[in-house]
């Protein structure tokens, strides 16, 4: 069984100490995606900016998120910002959780992402933690989605881990969508048939779906 499989939580003293991304993404790798930053979040240095006026002004000391993956059931509950940066240990364990499930193709998750999602629990006053439909998806994987619903775009930017498809147990998807809507960052698709809500860190869009 992986490690990654049913809890992982890693200790957030553990995951300062290490400094190489297990995946073989050094520092140099990394810090290139990190700076790729989409055109939406170009003003915002860092997105801390929103998280702090989401959060009332006041900066948390660590950002954490849980996920629960519902086609792998696999969990993940990791502090992957602590002391003014992003812990990459905790972003290597994100990309794993958030992988094309269905060929198991590993891709970063750009960390924006992770912001917004932080972002928008807080201003949902809930606890981070997000059960996801869709994370990576590569582009085979979107090829063939796209053949079979129009409603799958040919360019998404779940092939650049840029976007999620979400909701939150014992939450109203009405009202996370609202929430994702009152952030006016990035695209907000809602999909009340299928029960989630699709958010990425492109530029502001707004649409809805099935």
């Amino acid at each position: 069984m992986s490690c990654f499989e049913r809890k992982v939580s890693l200790d957030p003293m553990t995951l300062a100490r290490r400094t190489l991304l297990k995946s073989g993404l050094g520092f140099a790798a990394a810090a290139a995606a990190f700076a790729a930053a989409p055109l939406a979040f170009a003003d915002i240095d860092p997105i801390g900016d929103l998280i702090a006026r989401t959060a009332g002004g006041v900066m948390p000391g660590a950002r954490r998120l849980a996920f629960d993956n519902l086609h792998t059931g696999e969990t993940l509950d990791v502090a992957y910002w602590e002391n003014g940066a992003y812990v990459p240990d905790a972003l290597q364990a994100v990309n794993h959780v958030l992988r094309d499930h269905r060929n198991n193709e590993i891709h970063v998750i750009e960390p924006h992402l992770l912001d917004l999602l932080t972002a928008l629990s807080q201003r949902l006053e809930a606890t981070p933690r997000f059960e996801v439909i869709s994370g990576y998806r590569s582009p085979a994987t979107n090829a063939i989605l796209h053949a079979e619903s129009s409603e799958v775009a040919v360019g998404s930017l779940h092939m650049q881990g840029e976007a999620i498809d979400i909701r939150m147990q014992g939450l109203g998807l009405a009202y996370l969508h609202d929430a994702a809507l009152g952030l006016d960052m990035g695209g907000v698709g809602y999909y009340p048939e299928s029960e989630f809500v699709h958010v990425d860190i492109g530029r502001v869009r707004r649409w809805g779906g099935t």
